[in-house]
């Protein structure tokens, strides 16, 4: 396959940046996005030109570090209806000569360091803020040994699955990170050892939210569209219910 590439080239954060179009070649459709951008910045680096920055680590649709922006769409949409992360984007989800734009998440949250690579810092902040449990619990318990209702701990696990990729915030169009402080609210509010920090947690984290500069909610949608981890948008609702409550608890 030839793809031809239109990629975000910013060499830091205060300088201007630009797209660069690039032609490559023999990209097989069995390659993953990254590996094609690999065959990329090798043939950049065989020419003495710099290669492009991107996140990766894990490479196996784990911790969502390699999100980009791939024609519009946060990790780009493959040809499954599910979302996935970039690095398990295929090329065969691409036509042999399509012209593909990559470019960094956009947000204000997430300044860009260097060409794909943004700073995604704030969310460590916001989990800072609250998104732990305190209490000493002592030596581990015995199995079983805190009961939790299978419906509550069911909704705990499918919270807990948020990677913090940050593609929510790359796809809502006022930049908000409330699906990803959501999911970390709802993971915890759901447990028993939860419940003591519940709502000086909900306060904390959406004010450290709102301080770093995300936009607000207003019920988009597009976040819970390209999730990888598919976490429901009804984890906003929880939040928001547990921060009125909040409100009259001191």
């Amino acid at each position: 396959m030839i793809i031809n590439l239109r990629v975000w080239r910013q060499a830091s954060k205060d300088a201007p940046g630009k797209m660069v179009s690039y032609r490559v070649e023999g990209v097989s459709e069995d390659m993953s996005f990254l590996e094609m951008l690999d065959l990329l910045n090798e043939d950049l680096t065989v020419k003495g030109e710099e290669p492009i920055a991107f996140d990766h680590d894990c490479r196996e649709g784990i911790c969502g570090m390699c999100g980009v922006v791939i024609n519009g769409s946060a990790h780009g949409r493959g040809s499954s209806p599910v979302p996935t992360t970039t690095c398990q984007l295929h090329m065969r989800s691409f036509a042999d000569g399509a012209t593909i734009d990559v470019e960094p998440w956009r947000a204000g949250a997430f300044p860009v360091i260097k060409d794909l690579v943004v700073d995604r810092t704030a969310f460590d902040r916001i989990i800072q803020a609250g998104g732990f449990i305190s209490i000493n619990a002592g030596a581990a318990p015995e199995a079983h040994s805190v009961p939790a209702p299978k419906v509550e701990a069911d909704r705990a696990f499918d919270a807990a699955t948020c990677i913090g990729c940050g593609a929510c915030v790359a796809a809502c169009p006022n930049g908000s990170g409330m699906l990803f402080m959501s999911a970390k609210i709802t993971h915890l509010a759901m447990l028993p050892h939860g419940q003591p920090e519940r709502y000086s947690r909900v306060r904390t984290m959406v004010a450290t939210h709102d301080d770093l500069g995300f936009g607000g909610c207003t019920n988009i949608g597009e976040c819970a569209a390209v999730c990888p981890k598919q976490i429901p948008l009804d984890t906003i609702s929880q939040l928001n219910r547990d921060l009125i409550k909040s409100l009259f608890r001191t």
